[in-house]
């Protein structure tokens, strides 16, 4: 095991925090803004969509993140994140609920997209990947991407500072568990805990240096950052992003400015 010493988001920015400076290892490249643009769009009434701007000229099929908001948050306290992650070519389903902890809202958002893949007319026709889906969720939310991570749809699971739903043993993919070193709602000894229970997928844990639990300053940039490293790797191939999280000397443990803890099970090692 790797270890290096110890310790509802509005990802919305700051309008004092500057651009991120002094990058380690690749390891905040990602928090860059990729070259797609974005659009935000309407997914019915139970979800909110974001996508690249330039999807309807992409013959390509896109991967896909499902999020849960934490405890009684919007979707729109989370926009940095989602926008994000349009510019780097992922299609975001976000559940238009405050409680998401079941999972079932977020996996729907997923059907509702591969709905759209096949349906004549879709801007999302022919666009959708339904082999590349990852779960993602804040809080309460992140306990629903454990819940989600449980269903074949989904390849890969990152909850932040996730609650007590779903069951870690239940996961079938890779798993990413951010915890804040100054969260007092969901402390990082539980969030940890939660990472130690899943000993059967890949799993790494990241504690974010001085982070409540609403990622205030730059812990948030470095969540997206750190977010979007893992998707790219694990939806996208990305070998760079890769050494982020594995390898002999990967990036988020080298990154001492950002990053208080970061552990690997076994599993994790072996990548």
């Amino acid at each position: 095991m790797t270890s290096r010493g110890r310790g509802a988001v509005a990802l919305t920015p700051a309008v004092s925090i500057a651009a991120p400076q002094n990058y380690s290892i690749g390891a905040r490249d990602y928090e860059k803004e990729g070259p797609h643009g974005s659009v935000k769009a309407a997914g019915g009434t139970a979800h909110t969509l974001y996508y690249p701007a330039d999807l309807k000229g992409d013959a390509s099929a896109h991967p896909v993140l499902i999020w849960g908001n934490g405890t009684g948050a919007t979707v729109e306290q989370y926009e940095l994140l989602f926008t994000h992650l349009a510019s780097w070519g992922y299609v975001v389903a976000a559940a238009n609920t405050g409680q998401s902890g079941s999972g079932k809202e977020m996996l729907d958002g997923a059907k509702y997209l591969i709905a759209e893949n096949s349906r004549e007319g879709s801007v999302f026709r022919g666009r959708i990947d339904a082999r590349r889906i990852a779960a993602a969720g804040h809080s309460q939310g992140g306990g629903g991407a454990i819940a989600a991570g449980a269903d074949p749809l989904v390849k890969t699971v990152i909850p932040i500072m996730p609650g007590p739903q779903g069951n870690v043993n239940k996961l079938h993919g890779p798993a990413l568990f951010v915890s804040g070193q100054a969260d007092t709602v969901v402390p990082a000894f539980y969030v940890h805990s939660r990472f130690l229970a899943c000993d059967q997928v890949p799993a790494v844990y990241g504690e974010l240096k001085g982070a409540t639990h609403f990622l205030q300053g730059d812990t948030r940039y470095r969540a997206v950052g750190a977010l979007t490293a893992w998707l790219q790797y694990h939806l996208v191939g990305d070998q760079v992003a890769k050494g982020v999280f594995f390898g002999a000397n990967p990036g988020l443990a080298q990154d001492d400015d950002g990053w208080s803890e970061f552990k690997r099970n076994k599993a994790a090692n072996a990548t």
